[in-house]
């Protein structure tokens, strides 16, 4: 089973999603009962933040003096019964400017669906890579939302 630890860095999200611990294990649950996902133990925690935090991490880590909407730190933590994959930080802002067009839900599952994703190993350095990405992403999104 998948699970995750979230935690709220900015009130804003409880705005939008009452309580977003619940909301992404609910997601989770179902996922992990899909084929690709179905004997993945995995735990991950998801920092929800704003532009002004995004923006101090991105600079920290990756030397880019610029807010971000995702970021994703692997790291392989072997416990009794999972497998510690990594953090993931999310902005506010970026997915409730992004919502205007979609919903604020969509946005948000794209986010912590790519952010996990580079978890698990997923990157989009070279054009391949970017593809296989993207349509994980699509198909994992669809199980959730009727996307296109």
């Amino acid at each position: 089973m998948i699970k995750a630890n979230v935690i709220s860095g900015h009130l804003n999200w409880t705005k939008n999603i009452k309580n977003p611990n619940d909301y992404l294990n609910k997601r989770l649950k179902i996922l992990s009962k899909k084929p690709f996902f179905k004997r993945i133990n995995h735990e991950f925690s998801v920092l929800l933040t704003n532009n002004k935090k995004m923006k101090k991490l991105n600079f920290k880590f990756r030397k880019k003096n610029k807010t971000t909407d995702v970021l994703s730190f692997p790291i392989k933590i072997k416990n009794k019964s999972s497998l510690y994959v990594g953090d993931i930080a999310i902005s506010y802002e970026i997915i409730k400017n992004r919502s205007k067009e979609t919903n604020f839900f969509i946005e948000f599952d794209k986010m912590w669906i790519h952010g996990y994703l580079h978890l698990i190993g997923y990157d989009h350095k070279r054009l391949n890579d970017f593809n296989k990405m993207i349509r994980k992403e699509k198909s994992i999104l669809k199980y959730f939302h009727i996307v296109n």
